[in-house]
Parts: structure tokens; C-alpha cells; sequence
């Protein structure tokens, strides 16, 4: 029944990755994928190990799909459009793609991160955006995760409607980015040895 299905492991990682946006990446499951496909829970068992394997399949899949967003917002920009194009990309997948976002933030055992190229692009340009900012370490640790609290925190509410002010998170966001730019600028050195 599972080669007239098609299953292949690919079609079902793109089938979870679709759960995981309607449904929820905490409600993605083996019975769901297979109701999905039409066939018993067993045959996706000959494609992928169980629930935990499809997790980290959806969250390197995800991975790599974040970071060509990321990579392209960044192209031949530097400093403040760097940060925009950078935080506005993060800001549009999470908020279009919440399942495959949280995927992305799933824990990963290091020798699985380690053999990512997303989850290693992800990090580097990160690390790219600061360029502009020269930032030394332990400065840079600090300011990267201040920019990952505020654009998970933005897009979380944003996914979740929970901004209910009359004026529009799209409104508010060129000053978040703003606030953001100056903040790093202006950043509060530690003494460099």
C-alpha cells in the first residue's frame, strides 16, 4: 500500500511540514501523516523511524529553507538594510510558516546540527549581519541574542494575534528596526584585551 501511496521519505517530511503549519508543530504525528496518505501508520515506518526521526528530518529541512531566506535578504546589503532585510525575511517565515519556524528551534542531538547546512548557515549569517556592527566578543554574544529574543519574540505575537493595539504590527515594525539599529550601534563595549 506505501508504494501506491508514493511515500517516499521527502513526500513525507513536505507532508509534515504542511501539518506542522495548519495544525501546529506540536501536534504533527505519525497517525495524522498516515490518515494524510491513506495507508496504516506502519508503512511510514519503512521510510522513517518514528516521531522523533520525522521531527529532526522537518527541523533540517526547515532549517536549510530558513537560511535561503535569510542568505537572500542579506545579498550585497551591509549595516542597516542588512538588519532589515535580515529581520524582515526571519519576521516573514516565522509568521507564514509558524510550524516550519518552530521546527527550526526544535533541539537537535549536536552530531545532527553539526551535519545541517541550514542550521550552519543560519549561524554564519547571523554572525554576517554583525560585521557591520564590529563587534567583539563578549559584546557580539549579547547583541545576537538580543536580536533573536526580539524578532521571536515580534513574530510570536504577531502569529498568535496577540498585538491588539488599534495600530498594526507592520506599522510599529519600521521602528522596531530603527530601535534596533541604534541599539546596536550604539552598543556598550566591554574593554577588548
Amino acid at each position: 500500500m506505501a508504494a501506491r501511496a508514493g511515500l517516499t521519505p521527502d513526500r513525507i517530511v513536505e507532508a509534515t511540514a504542511e501539518l506542522a503549519d495548519s495544525a501546529g508543530f506540536d501536534r504533527i504525528s505519525v497517525s495524522a501523516l498516515a490518515r494524510h496518505f491513506g495507508v496504516r501508520d506502519a508503512s511510514l515506518y519503512s521510510h522513517v523511524r518514528g516521531l522523533q526521526d520525522l521531527r529532526e528530518r522537518l527541523a533540517v529541512r526547515c532549517a536549510a529553507e530558513f537560511a535561503d531566506r535569510l542568505g537572500a535578504a542579506l545579498a550585497g546589503r551591509s549595516g542597516r538594510d542588512a538588519l532589515a532585510g535580515f529581520a524582515t525575511a526571519y519576521r516573514d517565515y516565522a509568521v507564514q510558516h509558524p510550524g516550519r519556524y518552530a521546527a527550526t528551534q526544535f533541539p537537535l542531538a549536536p552530531e545532527i546540527t553539526a551535519a545541517s547546512p541550514g542550521h550552519r548557515l543560519m549561524i554564519e549569517y547571523t554572525y554576517a549581519l554583525f560585521r557591520a556592527y564590529d563587534l567583539a566578543e563578549p559584546d557580539l554574544t549579547d547583541a545576537v541574542r538580543l536580536l533573536r529574543s526580539t524578532l521571536h519574540g515580534f513574530a510570536a505575537l504577531e502569529a498568535a494575534a496577540a498585538f491588539r493595539a488599534a495600530r498594526s504590527p507592520d506599522a510599529s515594525w519600521p521602528a522596531v528596526l530603527e530601535a534596533l539599529h541604534t541599539t546596536l550601534a550604539n552598543w556598550p563595549r566591554h574593554a577588548r584585551a
